[in-house]
């Protein structure tokens, strides 16, 4: 995880907001939240929905914290998916990098329909959590993976990297980690013996 986390510049990296519950029909504000929530600045109606299923496949929720969609994790990938392509600097460095983030997430998700569209007759999406296991599985482990599924095993390993990333950049995934740092302390004393000899760091403390 924290490998992952390594991968993306911090700085860049925005806090995914927890997704907002909306209002139920009868509720007045309803309309007003609906027109308020997130729209997608990249993915089409049919990517964005494969990314939600594929997000809460890869964290779902358990009994420490909510699922990757609860965390606001699609919109942290549709974010930054916009944020690589507004970035790029020329079509010359596409071509030199090969093709964008975005094209290879829109290239996997049209790989798994279309594999489970010959096996299943349906989309992703819409196929049975046995079949879409199914599928997965033959990508989501690369040295287990056959030759020809490696457009799917880039695609999920790009995916996840992502995900991840997004879950554990947010308030949900920063609470289920735990993460003991930035915490008001009333006395400095210093790092503990304990944990400077496991660090091998007390022999640069002096009079140790």
């Amino acid at each position: 995880m924290l490998k992952v986390l390594g991968t993306v510049p911090a700085a860049l990296l925005p806090l995914a907001p927890a997704k907002a519950e909306l209002p139920k029909p009868s509720d007045p504000l309803g309309e007003a939240a609906a027109s308020t929530a997130y729209q997608p600045k990249v993915l089409d109606p049919h990517e964005w929905k494969t990314i939600q299923v594929l997000s809460d496949i890869i964290i779902p929720a358990d009994d420490r914290s909510g699922s990757a969609t609860q965390a606001g994790v699609p919109e942290f990938i549709d974010d930054w998916l916009d944020f690589k392509e507004q970035t790029a600097k020329s079509s010359e460095e596409r071509e030199v990098r090969g093709s964008s983030l975005l094209a290879q997430i829109r290239g996997g998700i049209i790989w798994l329909d279309a594999e489970c569209g010959q096996q299943f007759n349906h989309d992703f999406v819409d196929c049975a959590w046995a079949q879409q296991k199914q599928i997965l599985d033959r990508i989501a482990y690369p040295k287990e993976a056959a030759p020809e599924d490696a457009a799917g095993v880039t695609f999920f390993n790009h995916l996840r990297d992502l995900v991840v990333s997004g879950f554990f950049s947010s308030e949900m995934g920063v609470k289920d980690l735990p993460y003991l740092g930035n915490q008001m302390v009333s006395e400095w004393n210093g790092c503990p013996s304990n944990v400077l000899a496991k660090l091998e760091l007390n022999k640069l403390v002096p009079g140790k």
